[in-house]
């Protein structure tokens, strides 16, 4: 039997005070939201584990998310975030991998003013850690970042890595499809790394609020295409998908346009490969 995971969820706590990217501009997020906030929507999509990844660039929020895991058995891996600049970055990233649930960290490249951030020489101590340690990395990129990725996977080519949200093309744009050819090379290009993986998630809060499941169709057929179903993970991005019609309009959606897929291709895009990806520990009672 193989279980059904959502590859990709936060959870966070307002009065918690990190979260510096949510103002109350943003308010169908702008509320507390956790395990108990999910339980009805895992429940109904017959979803038996998460993904919980981090909101926060805090060392403090990755421990938070780890008590959460500790207290809730669907939590079945803890995505965190270090400061990679810092020095201490390898001791901290060993100290928390010695929680069993933390899978792999995730910088917020995204919003970092630097492209080439990720290049820093700095840097190399804290990527060569979750190599030593079998962590994961979540890239939070856009599609500008993917050459710099492509060049950071080829320094270390035994880096397990993911990228989140397909690197969050630009599917609202008019002449997205046409205009995103090199989105797809560099994508083509990451995906003969053997130890890469993608994330079907957060394709819908890229496209127009009007979006149709023929809006995202020919991106997201163009991630399970390059990747394969069995290195594509699929993920609610939830609480986030609020923005854009919620956790079981893009349920419906992901799972309408991979119908036609094999049954054991299904399998693996909805829940085994971000098991085997993540390295979750799963049983039937979970």
């Amino acid at each position: 039997m193989s279980p059904r995971i959502d590859a990709h969820q936060h959870f966070w706590k307002l009065a918690r005070g990190d979260y510096r990217w949510l103002t109350p501009a943003l308010a169908p997020l702008y509320r507390d939201f956790g395990p108990q906030d999910l339980a009805p929507l895992r429940e109904r999509h017959g979803i038996d584990g998460t993904v919980l990844v981090q909101a926060a660039d805090s060392v403090a929020e990755t421990e938070y998310m780890l008590a959460l895991a500790d207290a809730d058995p669907s939590i079945l891996g803890v995505v965190g975030w270090v400061d990679f600049e810092a020095r201490d970055a390898a001791d901290t990233l060993d100290r928390l991998a010695r929680h069993k649930k933390l899978v792999g960290v995730r910088p917020m490249i995204q919003d970092i003013a630097d492209e080439r951030w990720m290049l820093r020489d700095n840097l190399s101590a804290a990527f060569s850690a979750l190599v030593e340690l079998d962590l994961a990395f979540d890239a939070l990129v856009k599609p500008q970042h993917l050459p710099h990725l492509l060049v950071l996977v080829e320094r270390h080519p035994e880096l397990r890595f993911v990228v989140d949200h397909g690197a969050k093309p630009c599917i609202s744009a008019g002449n997205a499809w046409g205009g995103l050819r090199e989105w797809r090379d560099h994508l083509r290009a990451l995906a003969a790394h053997p130890r890469s993986a993608c994330k079907l998630s957060g394709l819908v809060t890229e496209a127009s609020p009007a979006w149709t499941d023929a809006d995202i169709a020919p991106f997201a057929h163009t991630l399970v295409e390059l990747f394969t179903p069995q290195r594509t993970l699929w993920g609610s991005d939830w609480p986030v998908v609020e923005l854009a019609g919620g956790y079981s309009r893009w349920h419906e959606s992901a799972h309408a346009l991979f119908s036609g897929l094999h049954p054991g291709e299904q399998r693996a895009l909805f829940g085994a490969a971000a098991v085997d990806f993540y390295g979750l520990s799963w049983t039937a009672s979970s």
